[in-house]
């Protein structure tokens, strides 16, 4: 017996359909780097994608050939991912702050047909377009006066929006992603439409990301960070009214939130940092936010107390290219209005609970499955409708026998169901046989009054195998000594958890998704001997 429901595939430019019907008036607003701004909205990004979408079929591009961008955040960008995918073809997001090496490799690998970029990255053009061999035709999204590039303005205005979505398979390609990885070649995960509509209705539930039309959100995630977190997806579904900054000045930051009531914002930890030196130096501080998302790293217990006494929600993401990125979410537990504050931060710390359609697991050095008891740690496996099955262009697939991906992170499930990453597993400090959490070591530290950031590595020790090292980098005029650090330390860390030694930095090597790149730090302090093993 069939079914007796209508057909309706999951195709992404139905989201763009339900923004522009729905939510038409709901604003776009950008700040671009020369401090001008726009203001569109979300029909007007509906019907410049498709005059995109007529203009890059005039090109003569294709079902599933690849857009790429080189750019930050702004509506113009937003309007290629949607004009992109609605012409049949492949949106590629990439991310500016990569290696030339690895800009090449991924361009190339990807085959991108065309390139839209922000002018700040025209001297990242002039130094690639010979390197890159398949991009046919460069579109700037804002020109200088003078200028000869071809102009992204001046693109949509060859062509009305007279233009029907291409149609297709819900599981066809729609977006292709490439992983930051720290060693060998970026890998790209390419997502479908149905992998990312699921994805956009799972975010905007009130235990997720909790976006509704009353929301208005400044994220601060870039949008060529995996996905910009599926926030330009999600956003459509629910008619938020999204601020972009294409820069990421706290002072800019802050004044567009104030003055745009931003409700929800998104970023990694080093901005929220970032944010907390311009509030102590000026004083100011957001006044309509309700819930801040931090993902790309743990976030620190004092960075979440603090935005928590703002009066704001803290939801801590985790998550990966590999998941869409959105893998689980901590927020607000059953009877949260009675849990003291330390409570509270005792949950919001952990990297939460899946939404439905993701299931995770904690297997062994043999594969064997943990129990969610909190205290059984082992490698982190996923699997669900919006994971990773294989890479782009790879033959065969990247999942275990049974169909689970790993993740390369080290975690434990509480027996609330609540998922804690520990470390990756790659980082883990191992002595005398016990694993070190590196994140939590880091976490701890940050927490100390002067300390701006910290990480933690291991080095070889001939009696315990390894030993952890703590590199930290201070606040501006704060004046710190590794006995005062340690001091600090001995009552929030395992006695066996304390670092030999501790030393001090003016900044640590990121990746170029803001992450903190342990491979750098490993080989700056190759050389560095433990005041342990001199002893």
């Amino acid at each position: 017996m069939l079914g007796a429901m209508q057909d309706f595939d999951l195709r992404v430019m139905h989201l763009l359909d339900h923004a522009e019907r729905e939510h038409g008036d709901r604003e776009i607003i950008s700040y671009w780097a020369d401090g001008s701004e726009t203001r569109s909205s979300w029909g007007e990004v509906a019907r410049d994608a498709r005059r995109l979408a007529k203009a890059l079929t005039a090109m003569g591009l294709r079902k599933t050939d690849r857009v790429a961008t080189l750019a930050m955040n702004h509506s113009r960008h937003l309007v290629s991912w949607y004009g992109a995918i609605g012409m049949g073809g492949v949106i590629h997001t990439v991310n500016p702050r990569l290696f030339e090496d690895q800009l090449e490799y991924i361009m190339n690998h990807a085959e991108d047909k065309v390139l839209l970029y922000d002018a700040m990255f025209q001297p990242i053009i002039d130094k690639m377009k010979d390197k890159w061999t398949t991009i046919e035709h460069y579109i700037c999204y804002d020109p200088p006066a003078g200028s000869d590039v071809q102009g992204f303005e001046a693109l949509l205005d060859t062509q009305d929006d007279d233009f029907a979505w291409v149609t297709g398979d819900e599981r066809d390609p729609c977006m292709l992603c490439y992983t930051s990885g720290t060693t060998g070649n970026p890998k790209g995960v390419l997502y479908e439409h149905r992998s990312t509509v699921i994805h956009a209705i799972a975010e905007i539930q009130p235990a997720v990301f909790d976006l509704s039309p009353a929301s208005v959100a400044l994220p601060v995630v870039p949008m060529f960070h995996a996905a910009a977190w599926g926030l330009p997806f999600a956003s459509a579904v629910a008619g938020v009214k999204i601020v972009y900054s294409a820069v990421n000045d706290p002072a800019v930051l802050t004044m567009l939130m104030n003055r745009e009531k931003v409700t929800h914002s998104a970023g990694v930890p080093t901005v929220w940092l970032a944010m907390f030196q311009h509030m102590d130096a000026t004083g100011e501080q957001p006044q309509h936010l309700q819930v801040v998302t931090i993902g790309g790293s743990a976030a620190p217990r004092a960075m979440c107390e603090r935005i928590m006494k703002m009066g704001c929600r803290v939801n801590h993401a985790w998550g990966m290219t590999e998941t869409s990125p959105i893998g689980t979410m901590g927020a607000p537990a059953p009877g949260w209005d009675e849990l003291s504050l330390d409570e509270q931060l005792d949950v919001v710390t952990k990297q939460g609970k899946v939404p439905f359609g993701v299931e995770l697991r904690v297997v062994d050095d043999d594969d064997n499955v943990q129990p969610r008891d909190g205290q059984s740690s082992g490698r982190l496996q996923i699997r669900g409708p919006w994971v990773v099955k294989r890479y782009f262009k790879a033959e065969e697939h990247s999942l275990t026998e049974d169909g689970w991906f790993d993740t390369g992170d080290v975690a434990v499930i509480h027996p609330d169901n609540v998922m804690q990453i520990t470390d990756r597993s790659k980082d883990v400090i191992k002595s005398g046989g016990e694993w070190i959490s590196s994140v939590e070591l880091e976490n701890a530290a940050v927490g100390m009054e002067g300390v701006a950031e910290a990480a933690a590595i291991g080095l070889p020790h001939p009696k315990w195998d390894e030993r952890p090292l703590l590199i930290v980098v201070p606040n501006e005029g704060a004046t710190l000594e590794p006995d005062a650090v340690k001091g600090y330390l001995s009552d929030k860390i395992a006695k066996w958890w304390m670092p030999d030694d501790v030393v001090f930095v003016d900044e640590l090597p990121h990746t170029a998704t803001g992450k903190i790149l342990k491979t750098a730090l490993r080989e700056q302090f190759k050389d560095h001997v433990l005041s342990s093993v001199e002893g």
